[in-house]
Order: C-alpha cells, then structure tokens, then sequence
C-alpha cells in the first residue's frame, strides 16, 4: 500500500521542475498537486503534447489525435507553467543544478527547490536507404496507422503486398493483430509475416503469452520466421539472417515495420527513494522516474507506463516528505500488478495478481479498459490508484 506523505511543512510554497511530460512526469505532478495544492510547478518537454504511447496501434482504428492531450491544457487544469524547450543532462550539470538549485532553459533562469527529470527513453531506430519501405515507431508518433499503411499500400504495384513486422515483443504483437484486422476492413489483400530474434514471441511475459499469441497467428495464416535476424529491407525483399546458422536469405516483403525495443541511453540511476545518485552520492534535492531511472530498489524497474507511474507518484510523496518534517522517506517496493498485450480490437492476452493468473479474451480486454480508465482519471485530477 502506497503511503500517504505525513509531513508537517517547513516552506508554505516550494518550487518544483519537472522535466519530461510522459507517463512519470505527469504523475509525479498530478500528486504533487493533489498533496500539496500551494506547489509551485513547472512542466518543461520538448513537444505539445503529452502522447499516450501505449495507445499508438489503436490508430488503425482511431485518430491520432484521440492520444495526443495538449501540455496547455493539463497546465491549465492543475494551475502550473509550461515551457516547450529540449533539456539535455550529464552528472556535471546535475550537480551543478542541485548546487546552484537553478535551471536555464530558453535564457531563462528558473529557481528550484526541486527537479525532476523523467525524460523517457527512445525507440530503437535503423537507418536505411528505402525510407519508403519501412516504418518504425518514430513514423506512428507523428501519423496515424491507417493513414500511413494506406499511403504506403497505394504507393505498391503489387496486387498482394507482402508486410513484414520485425520484433515479436509488445509493441510487434498489438501493431500485427491490428494491421491484420485494418486490412480485413479496408478488403485489402496482404500477406503478414513476422520476424523475430526470439523462439518465441512475448518471451519477456510467462510462457502462456507466446503460446496464445501464436496460435492466434496461426489461425490467422500469419507466417513466423523465430530465431531470425532483420538485416535490411530493400526493393521487393526483406534481408534476414538465422540465429544459430548464420545463414542469410531473403523474403519477398514489399514494406517492413521495425520495432525493435527502446533505447535505454544515459540512463539515470537513483536510490530507493527516487533521487539521482552521482559518484555513489545521492543528489537530495533531483529526482528521477520514469524509462530514463533505474533504482537501486527491490521495485520493478520494468520500461512500462505502469512502473513510470508509479514511480512518478512515489517521487512526489517522497519530495514533499522532503520538504516537510521529519523527512522520513518513502521506498520503492512497487512490483508489477499485471499485464495485457492486446491481439486486436477483440482479444488480448495477460496476467493479473501473479504472473501464473493467465486472462485472454475478453476479461483481458475489461481489465486494460479498467487499467487505461484509471490513468485518464489521474490527468483529470481523480487519483484512483491504491498500490
């Protein structure tokens, strides 16, 4: 069970920065706000936006715009600034900060008692010279799946074009399910084939995952190339490489979508209680959560919204026990409560309580409803999480 952050204040008013409007920042600044209405808060990110990323296959069945929650508007709601600017780190400007308790961004000195950095991580992209041939995440974030799957079909002469999908984690899956039922509905003919380096696919959930997933695949004439390696796409063709033989072949593939995993760069490593650590030294007054954190605890330090939620609320109970007496600090013991990878519109696969509790179907759709239902609540300001 969460704790509440008992404190009695030293400060009527502290000033606090948040940098990174994912999944972490806006939590930490939802329960700041909720604990401690007076604060004082600043949301610095490089984007209008804040975009509900793990939403992003859904755009084969709706609006881009049906993700994306202007910055202004949050800002507005909960009566903090926002400033649309980059900010880049390093451990000498981070100790730097929490000595000088000040931020420059667009010229502009910004006086803190606090910082947050959630800055998240990003996806895994590969250059290649057909840029009209294949897609990665970075291409959804900016246009809807159907908008950007019916250009690149109109753009083929084939009359069965052949779509590859590269990596068999989370994000391949849901993207493969629901670009097969895209085309049922558009009545467009194409062959699906996915590539993945693993044996299985969803090898990072329990066994019952992979299973369910490719019998779906199965069913659905989806063809699965394991222990594969994606080299390149070019014209007409997709380049691979077998794990164990290292032979290399190829395949008729006339449009590849790569998803290769997140880019866990300059990741910032903190204690228990969410603060940067430098040289071994905890950095009081910055804090870290988020994709971009990795702490030193026995909580999950999963790449998932709900571990960067988490840990975005803990932060800002344990800055206001900070600010506050006695100071006493709140742990991160968080471990996952679940999950649900979605198969489509109409099924999903997932486990709830333990990892053994496996759910398909249409109760696994209910509980990422209930799961998703929950987070809209947060940016409206309803806090309905209890651990």
């Amino acid at each position: 069970m969460a704790l509440l952050p008992f404190n009695i204040s030293r400060k009527k008013k502290i000033k606090v920065i948040i940098v990174g409007g994912g999944y972490a920042g806006l939590a930490a600044l939802t329960n700041l706000l909720q604990f401690s209405p007076e604060t004082d808060v600043t949301l610095i990110d490089p984007h209008e936006h804040h975009l509900k990323i793990t939403h992003l296959h859904e755009t084969f069945r709706y609006p881009l715009t049906d993700l994306l929650v202007p910055f202004a508007d949050i800002c507005k709601r909960f009566e903090c600034r926002f400033i649309q600017a980059n900010v880049d780190f390093d451990p000498d400007t981070l100790s730097s900060y929490q000595d000088k308790r000040q931020l420059i961004v667009n010229e502009e000195a910004l006086d803190f008692d606090y910082l947050i950095i959630a800055t998240g991580c990003n996806p895994i992209d590969t250059e290649n010279e057909n840029a009209k041939e294949t897609l990665s995440l970075s291409d959804f974030i900016q246009t809807s799946g159907s908008d950007l799957l019916t250009q690149r079909l109109n753009i083929s002469s084939s009359p069965e074009c052949v779509i590859s999908i590269v990596g068999g984690g989370a994000t391949g899956i849901q993207f493969l399910f629901e670009i097969h039922q895209f085309l049922n509905r558009i009545k467009r003919k194409a062959k699906l084939q996915l590539i993945h380096s693993g044996e299985h696919v969803l090898n990072q959930f329990p066994d019952g995952f992979g299973v369910y997933a490719e019998s779906r695949m199965h069913e659905l004439d989806i063809a699965f190339y394991p222990n594969t390696h994606y080299r390149e796409q070019q014209s007409g063709k997709i380049l691979l490489t077998e794990k164990e033989t290292k032979n290399q072949y190829e395949r008729p593939s006339d449009l590849t979508l790569l998803f290769l995993g997140k880019k866990r760069q300059n990741i910032l490593t903190a204690n228990a209680f969410g603060q940067i650590t430098v040289d071994k030294m905890p950095l009081p007054n910055i804090f870290t959560a988020g994709d971009c954190s990795y702490y030193q605890s026995l909580g999950s330090n999963a790449v998932s919204a709900q571990s960067a939620v988490r840990k975005g609320k803990l932060i800002a109970r344990n800055i206001l026990r900070h600010a506050g007496f006695p100071g006493l600090l709140e742990p991160y013991l968080h471990q996952n409560l679940g999950y649900i990878v979605n198969l489509g519109a109409s099924d999903a696969v997932g486990w709830l309580v333990a990892e053994g509790n496996l759910v398909t179907g249409i109760p696994a759709l209910a509980i990422k409803e209930i799961v998703e239902v929950q987070y809209d609540l947060l940016l409206a300001g309803i806090d309905t999480y209890l651990v």
